[in-house]
Order: C-alpha cells, then sequence, then structure tokens
C-alpha cells in the first residue's frame, strides 16, 4: 500500500478538514484492521474495487463514494479486489462527535454529493463550466492534483468546507 498525504491542516484552517491522501492498494492488500473515533471519512474510488469490511461488507467500485462515521468508535479494514484500489479518502472532523457509527455507500453519484453536514460538501463531475468554487482536486490519468485548473478529461472533486475556525483549532 502506498499513501500520498495531499493536505493535513492541523491548524484549522481548512475548518473541519483533516487530511486528504491519495491510496494505492495492490490486488487483495488493505490497510489493516484498525480503528476510528469521532472522524467521518469520505473515499472516492477513482480505479478497481474495495471492500469495505465493517457491518454490511459494501464492495465498492469505480466512481463511488463511501461516507464512514466513526461516532463513539469502530474498528474495520478496507481490502482491495483482484485488480488493486487508487482511492482518494478525506478525513472530516466529525459531524457528530459520539454517535452511533454509520456507514453509507453511494453508487457513482456526479454533482453535489450529500454527506449529511453543513460544514462540508463534495461536488463530483467531469471538468467543464460547470466545475463549482472550493478546494479542487482534479484527477489527470493516474495522477492527483491539488488545486490545479481542470481540463478536459479530468475527474473533478470540489471540497466547498466552512473555513470558520473551529473551536478546537489553535489560535497561534
Amino acid at each position: 500500500m502506498s499513501s500520498r498525504v495531499l493536505l493535513a491542516p492541523d491548524d484549522g484552517s481548512l475548518g473541519p478538514l483533516l487530511r486528504m491522501a491519495d491510496d494505492r492498494l495492490a490486488a487483495d492488500a488493505g490497510y489493516g484492521r484498525h480503528a476510528h473515533a469521532d472522524v467521518d471519512v469520505v473515499a472516492v474510488l477513482l480505479t478497481g474495487s474495495l471492500r469495505h469490511a465493517w457491518g454490511r461488507e459494501a464492495v465498492l467500485g469505480p466512481g463511488d463514494v463511501a461516507v464512514l462515521r466513526a461516532g463513539r468508535g469502530l474498528e474495520h479494514d478496507e481490502v482491495a479486489g483482484a485488480g488493486g484500489a487508487h482511492v482518494v479518502q478525506t478525513y472530516l472532523r466529525a459531524a457528530a462527535p459520539g454517535a452511533q457509527p454509520a456507514h453509507d455507500v453511494l453508487l457513482r453519484p456526479t454533482g453535489w454529493v450529500d454527506l449529511g453536514r453543513a460544514d462540508a460538501r463534495l461536488w463530483l463531475g467531469p471538468a467543464g463550466a460547470g466545475v463549482p468554487d472550493g478546494l479542487r482536486v482534479v484527477v489527470r490519468g493516474d495522477d492527483v492534483l491539488v488545486g490545479v485548473e481542470p481540463v478536459e478529461g479530468d475527474l473533478v472533486l470540489v471540497w466547498q468546507l466552512d473555513a470558520a475556525r473551529p473551536a478546537w483549532a489553535s489560535e497561534d
């Protein structure tokens, strides 16, 4: 498994966004069983397949979006299928700390994705005139780029984040 951190603001400057990573898993490889608490993880599968080993054990395909709300805590794993997996994972401070854990899979959404929270919105779609403003993550071929202008043929993820400094952020 390889993981390239795209963003990791530790000062609250991107509101609820804690970390964004470009992850690549080899065939049948996983992250290993691990715990999360009070974090929401939004995974956008770019290529391959990914089985989420918790709850109903959903299998994601290219273009699917998984939203894991860890709430009061859970242990899980994600395992790539026979062709491996390429996924962009975004970690957000939990919208509902201490809540019951939940996992939703949205099949190949386009446009605005309902994350069930007021402080973060995700938009997915092709490059073009309809791409909204926000933090742009551009998928160009096998590359994942942050903050570049999309061109024809790119997949674009746009995050609109409440940039007000959260109460947990340091004042430094």
